[in-house]
């Protein structure tokens, strides 16, 4: 491709009068990611979870062993080397392998929860942003009480409730995630129910509920999706906590922070056993902070072109 074909598309994406809402659209694209790759380190978050999602994609053919089944006679609690490159864990099993596959629980977690937190939160912000009255005070009262508990506490006793498990974990996660998202969708709401914009839906017949689905809401997504982006290593790191203590994912399952909780008895002479899914946990939410530090600055309309 020339380099006038290319400077002509970027002038095309850049124009300041688009031709169509397409051209709008990808125009918007555009800027954001030359804001995005502006930031070194968000680029590397970007890697760093693309490369969890490929893990977990592949992880039948990156993991050379079973993640559930050991050799407990001949490799129980072996060091890191080239048979085993994590090492092994008191039942022989493969450190490596079980890390590989824990990365789909992982993904699985943080998934689900965003499923189910994120539209929650977006609900109520909206609805009470816009209502305002006895319904703004009533659903942003039961948001205070969600947010006067520490979240690790209130998912603790949610799964308590509910009973250890992966599933049970998941749903007191997302219980426990949703009030932060309401916040911020009744912040942005408030800014804009009495703009021009809505007003001039308003004048043309439109129904509350059509104004809060498809006028008021689009313009929350983008803080939302910043918002649940920083949040994910804050999820990953409260489902590693209910894995610790025995009430998230359950043996065998190869979820990382049950495998720490396993590693504790030998954290002074085999380092490696809680070590390494140690690391993992650190890593990955190291990236997915890195990508919402990137993505703040890629979608804040107050920022400028870069």
């Amino acid at each position: 491709m020339s380099a006038e074909t290319i400077q002509t598309r970027r002038e095309w994406l850049l124009s300041e009068r688009p031709a169509s809402r397409m051209q709008a659209r990808l125009g918007r694209a555009y800027v954001a990611w030359r804001r995005f790759s502006a930031n070194r380190l968000a680029l590397v978050g970007l890697l760093i979870i693309l490369a969890l999602v490929a893990v977990a994609a592949f992880a039948d053919v990156l993991a050379p062993y079973s993640p559930t089944v050991g050799d407990l006679k001949n490799a129980r609690l072996l060091p890191p080397g080239a048979a085993h490159w994590f090492g092994t864990d008191d039942l022989g099993r493969d450190i490596y392998s079980r890390i590989v596959y824990g990365s789909r629980w992982t993904l699985y977690v943080v998934i689900l929860v965003a499923i189910i937190a994120a539209p929650i939160g977006l609900l109520v912000g909206t609805v009470a942003g816009y209502a305002g009255g006895w319904t703004d005070a009533i659903l942003m009262r039961i948001t205070d009480i969600f947010l006067a508990f520490p979240k690790l506490v209130l998912a603790l006793a949610f799964v308590a409730a509910l009973g250890p498990g992966i599933e049970n974990a998941v749903l007191a996660i997302a219980i426990t995630s949703w009030p932060p998202y309401a916040r911020i969708a009744r912040a942005e709401t408030l800014t804009v129910r009495n703009s021009d914009y809505i007003k001039a839906v308003q004048l043309m017949g439109a129904s509350p509920f059509r104004i809060v689905l498809r006028h008021i809401m689009p313009l929350c997504i983008s803080s939302l999706i910043i918002r649940v982006t920083l949040d994910m290593a804050g999820i990953i790191l409260t489902a590693a906590g209910l894995g610790f203590l025995g009430l998230g994912a359950q043996p065998p399952l190869p979820e990382w922070g049950a495998m720490i909780a396993s590693g504790r008895r030998f954290i002074l002479d085999q380092w490696w056993v809680a070590a390494a899914p140690g690391a993992a946990i650190l890593i990955v939410s190291l990236g997915f902070n890195l990508l919402g530090d990137g993505l703040r600055d890629a979608l804040d309309p107050r920022s400028g072109d870069q």
